[in-house]
């Protein structure tokens, strides 16, 4: 039997990790700060157990992993440092470039990250022009992932329906989020590996973003992917 075509209203991207190769500048950042007050930590291993998660999270993680809790400053100086670096060294993620140019659907930006954090990333790679009126922070919304709301927020402002959008993203965390939503959810694969995040619930699973107009094409003509796919 023949799969109908399938539209898609909307396609919602993370930002970190996804549009922008943020997360390895803040997560060196956040680890040199935890070295300060003594933790022994591995930058690799806290960049894995920090991806997707938001600030708040991460900082509840950290104040476990020192075994006390953190200073009272520590995250007004974490945010500085962190938005310093990013303002002088973040870049596009490989192919993003090309893609957005490419992709020829509308499209927003959902993340739970802190919007004066996105609009330093944004600014700085040259994507805040292309999504303007198109993003939204955790501060948007009352949850943040993996709760839906920030993927609701984007579909219902752009009079979306849930069913008919795709979201891409690179975590468990947001993976879920997707997913609560109703979404069709893509891993991006590009930090961790493609089981874990087949395993988070992802409908499928990619690591080239230049390969994502002809993916998305591929779901809206209901053509089989040539990609890992969920069970």
């Amino acid at each position: 039997m023949n799969v109908p075509p399938r539209p898609i209203d909307l396609v919602v991207f993370d930002c970190d990790g996804v549009l922008v190769d943020s997360e390895r500048i803040t997560s060196r950042v956040f680890a040199d700060m935890l070295r300060e007050l003594g933790a022994d930590v591995d930058g690799h291993e806290l960049a894995e157990q920090c991806v997707g998660r938001s600030t708040a999270d991460s900082l509840s993680m950290a104040a476990e992993r020192l075994g006390r809790p953190l200073p009272p400053d520590f995250e007004r100086r974490y945010g500085e440092r962190s938005r310093a670096a990013l303002a002088e060294e973040v870049t596009l993620m490989p192919g993003v470039a090309g893609m957005v140019d490419a992709i020829g659907l509308p499209c927003a930006i959902a993340s739970n990250g802190l919007r004066v954090k996105m609009a330093i990333t944004l600014r700085v790679t040259g994507l805040l022009p292309r999504f303007d009126g198109r993003w939204f922070g955790i501060d948007d919304v009352e949850r943040g992932k993996p709760a839906p709301d920030l993927y609701l927020l984007a579909a219902k402002t752009f009079r979306a329906r849930p069913v008919h959008c795709v979201v891409v993203e690179d975590s468990p965390t947001g993976i879920a989020a997707g997913r609560a939503a109703g979404m069709t959810v893509l891993g991006f694969a590009a930090g961790l590996p493609p089981e874990r995040l087949l395993e988070a619930g992802a409908h499928y699973v990619f690591d080239d973003m230049s390969h994502l107009p002809a993916l998305l094409d591929a779901l809206r003509r209901a053509v089989p992917l040539a990609l890992t796919q969920a069970g």
